[in-house]
């Protein structure tokens, strides 16, 4: 079964949607003004000049979610703005948005439009994330086709003290390995279902908006008590997607499931698209006290392993990071180059 899993990830990394973008985004410059202080993992981060704060900046959208369901799929868009802020510590402000969309004549297009808005306009009340400002852009077809409906959202997010950030690679060998969330295996719209299983989705993960705002204080807070050495959502592609986007050429991870999840649906687990979760890492002597506070809110975490150097192993299957990270990286320069 691991090696078979192993195989599913090298096949998904391999997919556009997950592909790398280094090739297109390294040919801008990030550091204007050199306040740049992190970019490539959950928000970027911007200093503000002559102070300790600084901004975290990040853009979402699934398509295939809005396109099976125009209401949750945005509503995860703004769900997931709102996770990748908080992994880096910063407390989610505001968004804006860019609305997407085909030919707003033809009713199927603009029910999309009308639902996806309303499906925004709820997430950012429950969250208190309020929307300052947007865009539309509409009539994105080709040859009367539409594209996949994209309401894409920005959001922004505050740190007071950007010394007390987290990064979402792995920072530290022997660091353990813990998931935030229920790993319920929920494939429906996933990519493993479209890339693997080969079916079309229908029905995008239900958004827990009182759930994401729990886990969201909850990880903000142990960040900034400085417990925690790298936090990162779980979004495309799911858990081991994640975890390899966790990894450095030098550090990787040990991940032992035979004790944690079923292995008849571990398939699902590995690669279900549950919303609402984070994986972070923190040193062994610092776990007693995460476990205790995820205990008093009745919140459900999992150890998967530990860090370790140069390689990804599932279950005493392994493959070095540097190799998944080639087939990763290679994606968009083949298609340019």
């Amino acid at each position: 079964m691991s090696s078979q899993i192993l195989t599913i990830l090298q096949n998904l990394l391999q997919v556009p949607d997950l592909a790398s973008k280094t090739w297109v985004s390294s040919q801008y410059d990030s550091q204007v003004q050199n306040n740049t202080i992190a970019t490539g993992g959950d928000a970027s981060i911007i200093r503000i000049p002559n102070n300790k704060k600084a901004i975290a900046i990040t853009t979402d959208c699934t398509p295939r979610y809005v396109e099976a369901n125009p209401y949750l799929g945005a509503m995860q868009a703004v769900a997931e703005t709102y996770r990748n802020i908080s992994a880096t510590g910063a407390k989610p402000l505001a968004i804006t948005n860019c609305l997407n969309f085909g030919n707003p004549q033809k009713p199927e297009i603009m029910g999309q439009i009308v639902k996806a808005i309303q499906g925004i306009n709820n997430a950012c009340k429950e969250l208190d994330y309020p929307v300052v400002s947007g865009n539309v852009s509409l009539y994105n077809e080709t040859n009367g086709k539409a594209i996949q409906p994209t309401p894409a959202i920005g959001g922004v997010g505050l740190l007071t003290d950007y010394t007390l950030s987290c990064y979402a690679k792995f920072s530290q060998k022997n660091h353990l390995i813990y998931v935030l969330g229920n790993n319920n295996g929920y494939i429906d719209c996933s990519l493993y279902q479209r890339e693997i299983l080969k079916q079309k989705g229908e029905n995008p993960p239900v958004v827990d908006l009182l759930l994401e705002k729990q886990h969201s204080l909850f990880i903000r807070n142990l960040i900034e008590e400085g417990l925690l050495s790298s936090c990162h959502d779980i979004s495309c592609g799911g858990l081991l997607v994640a975890l390899f986007e966790m990894c450095s050429p030098q550090l990787g991870c040990n991940l032992n499931f035979k004790n944690v999840f079923y292995q008849d649906n571990l398939e699902n687990i590995l690669f279900g698209e549950d919303q609402s979760r984070y994986i972070f890492t923190c040193q062994n002597e610092f776990a007693e006290i995460i476990l205790q506070q995820a205990k008093k809110q009745n919140l459900n975490l999992t150890l998967l392993g530990n860090v370790i150097a140069d390689n990804f192993i599932c279950d005493n299957q392994f493959i070095p990071v540097k190799d998944l990270q080639y087939l990763n990286q290679q994606v968009f320069p083949s298609y340019f180059v």
